[in-house]
């Protein structure tokens, strides 16, 4: 499984209204040079061809807060590569499309770049929460 990692920016981004995590597009971006958790929008990071990949969006499944307890679920995502190769990328980052500036949010480490080759596919395990406040 992968390894999640946390961009610092996201927290302030949050408590700045930057984010509808319940009603925007989450995106991810595929990349082989690894993020840093000081980047703090979809510039920062140097992505891959997307060419040949599928759609790169998210599902929400459900965003709501128990107990004080705020949880975001998204489904995990099938990407296809179709006309070709899609990769190596080693790294998944999650950004939210809708945010001007295309915010960061999070990026999976899969410890090895990946390649999808032609006609293969490659499944984005998100986990049972991708994103849990408190």
């Amino acid at each position: 499984m992968a390894t999640f990692n946390k961009f610092n920016s996201f927290v302030e981004a949050v408590a700045e209204k930057k984010h509808n995590l319940g009603s925007d597009q989450l995106v991810v971006a595929l990349t082989n040079s690894a993020p840093s958790a000081t980047n703090s929008t979809l510039a920062d990071i140097t992505e891959i061809s997307y060419t040949n990949c599928s759609s790169r969006n998210l599902t929400t499944t459900s965003s709501s807060q128990t107990s004080g307890t705020y949880s975001l679920v998204l489904e995990d995502l099938t990407l296809t590569a179709s006309g070709g190769d899609v990769g190596p990328f080693r790294y998944v980052v999650t950004y939210n499309d809708d945010a001007m500036n295309d915010e960061l949010i999070c990026w999976h480490d899969y410890g090895e770049s990946i390649t999808v080759h032609e006609g293969e596919t490659f499944k984005i395990d998100l986990g049972a929460n991708i994103l849990t406040l408190q």
